[in-house]
């Protein structure tokens, strides 16, 4: 479990249309993954990795795209 000493933004819903669009992740995935998320005050995209619902490539994919939005 990834605990955070700082509470985490809640997801942007670009990010949540780019991994239902751009990944492939269904909703339930993406429920599971911000409940996750809050419980853990941990970043999205690293608990959906953790859960094994995105691949360490999909992540890099995700990060790198987050990299690229002002």
């Amino acid at each position: 479990m990834v605990i955070s000493s700082s509470p985490q933004a809640p997801a942007a819903s670009a990010l949540l249309q780019y991994l239902r669009h751009q990944i492939g992740l269904g909703d339930s995935a993406l429920d599971l993954g911000l409940k996750q998320a809050e419980i853990e005050q941990a970043p999205l995209p690293v608990v959906l990795w953790r859960y094994g619902l995105i691949n360490l490539e999909q992540l890099a994919q995700v990060l790198d795209w987050q990299d690229q939005r002002p």
